[in-house]
């Protein structure tokens, strides 16, 4: 089951996955990049008969990932037609530039929806038929600019929180199914799609979408990671702890954090 799977990277995922024996439910709202205007089911059923147009095996879905009755039809349908769900890849997202208090409460509802709340009824929804079969591979998608300030860019506040939700959901679901064969990880990827409008030819999505089979696969024998893909190159990212610096057991005043702050920050 891959969200967002329409256009761009989702459709990287999903034809890669076909190419490689997946049963694959290509879900796609079809949607405007900002998910304002109406469903075209062509933009999944497209990808569909590209799949089977080479001999893999597709079915469409345009549900409208908003609400959790969707995200679980969206669930029941993989169940449905292929008798069980190994993965999970949740591309969908929306990118919408505005400064935080210029920020409508519509825009901001669609950007909670799909970027927090679709993720944990997909994940609700699915992971029951996971624990059954004692296996599972589940990828979230997160995004370098809501890694760190340097690489963020004014008006992304909502997609920053959505992106950074993601993570909190890898990390607390990679704790309860450790012992499960449930694997849960991210990617972070860059490309040139409709999100990323830019001629860059370099920024393929086919050059994220093997590390998205990879994280897909029964390979990937590991949860809680961060792998950040653009253009061919790949690396991992994660939070660190600095070095710690001790004031021992009686409290210390505020200026003694200010004047002390270079080693507080440093780095281990």
């Amino acid at each position: 089951m891959i969200t967002g799977a329409g256009r761009g990277l989702g459709a990287a995922y999903a034809r890669l996955l076909a190419d490689r024996g997946a049963a694959v439910v290509v879900h796609d709202a079809g949607v405007a990049a900002d998910g304002s205007t109406g469903a075209d089911p062509a933009v999944a059923e497209d990808v569909v008969r590209q799949i089977t147009g080479h001999g893999g095996t597709a079915v469409a879905c345009d549900e409208n990932l908003e609400s959790p009755a969707a995200c679980r039809r969206v669930i029941e349908l993989a169940v449905e037609r292929f008798q069980r769900v190994d993965i999970l890849v949740h591309n969908a997202g929306l990118v919408v530039f505005s400064p935080m208090e210029q920020m409508e409460p519509a825009t901001w509802e669609r950007m909670v929806n799909v970027g927090i709340h679709a993720p944990f009824y997909l994940v609700h929804a699915v992971l029951p038929h996971m624990r059954r079969q004692r296996y599972g591979r589940i990828v979230v998608t997160t995004s370098g600019r809501a890694l760190r300030v340097e690489d963020s860019a004014p008006g992304l506040v909502a997609y920053a929180m959505g992106k950074m939700a993601q993570l909190g959901l890898m990390v607390g679901l990679a704790a309860e199914t450790a012992d499960d064969g449930i694997r849960i990880n991210a990617i972070s990827p860059v490309a040139a799609t409709r999100v990323l409008r830019r001629h860059a030819p370099e920024l393929r999505p086919e050059h994220v979408a093997p590390a998205v089979a990879f994280l897909a696969s029964s390979r990937c024998d590991f949860s809680g990671v961060v792998v950040r893909a653009a253009g061919g190159r790949f690396s991992t990212a994660y939070w660190s702890e600095g070095r710690e610096l001790d004031f021992g057991p009686v409290p210390v005043e505020p200026e003694v954090i200010a004047q002390r702050w270079t080693q507080i920050s440093s780095r281990a």
